[in-house]
């Protein structure tokens, strides 16, 4: 019998691989050394009562992380393998509940794996509120809830619950949304289109141009739509390449979203205020009189103390008509002095005010 070609590897391979297999041991002791150390910085926390989980930390070290590097591989890779080092090193030391609109293989489920990792165990549930009760009761560590979207704005169900509940935000994940046209046949087979409202509207353009013959059906979930597709003859989903692959589908057709650029900013919400990096923005809800000018100054106060602000939404209140919450992001941390002035003087001004969080600035991620 013929031998393969791989049966009997060339001396300058097996030299190459006994090079990975030494170097790959020392990786292995080094991550390890690693975990100690944040074993022992665990330990100085409990002792000082601070949080286990420090957003502001990780973001700063995988940031770091990203700048040394000098490749072959991507800044993507390098991103992914410490997050996975961070999240187990974490593990070590408590085991944190993170809850999230679910269910698995949604993109709010991915955008909680990029900022925790899999060494997390993950609550899925049904709603926007619920992820704001699983933590307001305790049951979860964090959420992690969408804010606003690049291509249809804010998300009103995650504003009504800062305003329902005393949760506050601790970090932000911002998560680039690709579509993809899922399915187990060939595109001339579809007939029926399963997906979330949202993710039907950001590939309206692409569906009419490519399948105008196809009936587009909304459910709850991309996950949900994948589900469908896999179970039913002639149905498709748009979904993430993650929830195809749970799912056991192709990918038909990939990144169709008519927006190149769409993406999804989430918050994450937790009890713990997150530390000051220098690199920071803090979320502020208040309320002004409803009268000509109250608002322009309390924008007035921002404008003073030199304070950017690249975030604002109005929302209104349902007990109150005519009157409105207005929602505003700052550059900078709640502990700066110019932020701290500001936020003063807006408290005299406010009928209501409540400083949602601080938090560091995240960068997009695939």
């Amino acid at each position: 019998m013929e031998k393969s070609p791989s049966a009997n590897p060339s001396p300058a391979l097996n030299k190459l691989r006994a090079q990975i297999d030494k170097i790959d041991r020392e990786v292995i002791k080094l991550i390890n050394e690693r975990a100690k150390l944040a074993h022992e910085i665990g330990n100085v926390k409990r002792t000082t009562g601070q949080a286990v989980y420090d957003p502001a930390r990780e973001e700063e070290v995988l940031g770091r992380a990203i700048e040394h590097h000098k490749g072959p591989l991507s800044p993507l890779c390098i991103r992914a393998v410490f997050r996975e080092i961070i999240s187990g090193s974490r593990a070590l030391e408590k085991d944190l509940r993170v809850s999230f609109l679910g269910p698995a293989y949604t993109y709010s489920h991915l955008a909680a794996l990029h900022k925790f990792g899999q060494g997390v165990e993950m609550l899925p549930v049904s709603t926007i509120g619920a992820v704001f009760e699983e933590v307001n009761r305790g049951h979860a560590h964090y959420g992690l809830v969408p804010l606003e979207n690049s291509t249809d704005g804010r998300i009103a169900d995650t504003l009504e619950n800062f305003v329902r509940l005393p949760v506050r935000i601790c970090g932000e994940v911002q998560l680039r949304i690709h579509h993809n046209l899922l399915g187990r046949g060939s595109r001339g087979e579809i007939q029926e289109i399963y997906s979330k409202p949202q993710a039907l509207s950001q590939c309206r353009n692409w569906l009419s141009r490519h399948l105008p013959g196809a009936r587009t059906i909304e459910v709850t979930s991309t996950t949900t739509a994948a589900q469908l597709a896999q179970d039913k003859p002639g149905a498709a989903a748009i979904a993430s390449v993650q929830a195809g692959l749970h799912y056991g589908l192709s990918v038909l057709a990939e990144n169709i979203e008519d927006n190149p650029s769409n993406f999804t900013r989430f918050a994450v919400i937790g009890e713990h205020p997150a530390t000051r990096t220098g690199h920071d923005k803090t979320a502020i809800m208040f309320e002004v009189d409803h009268q000509p000018g109250a608002l322009a100054d309390a924008m007035q106060i921002f404008k003073r103390n030199r304070l950017n602000l690249t975030w604002i939404e109005s929302f209104p209140i349902p007990e109150f008509p005519g009157r409105y919450l207005f929602f505003i992001e700052l550059e900078g941390h709640q502990q700066d002095l110019r932020a701290r002035r500001a936020v003063e003087s807006l408290e005299k001004k406010a009928l209501r005010m409540v400083v949602l969080g601080s938090y560091a600035k995240s960068s997009p991620v695939e």
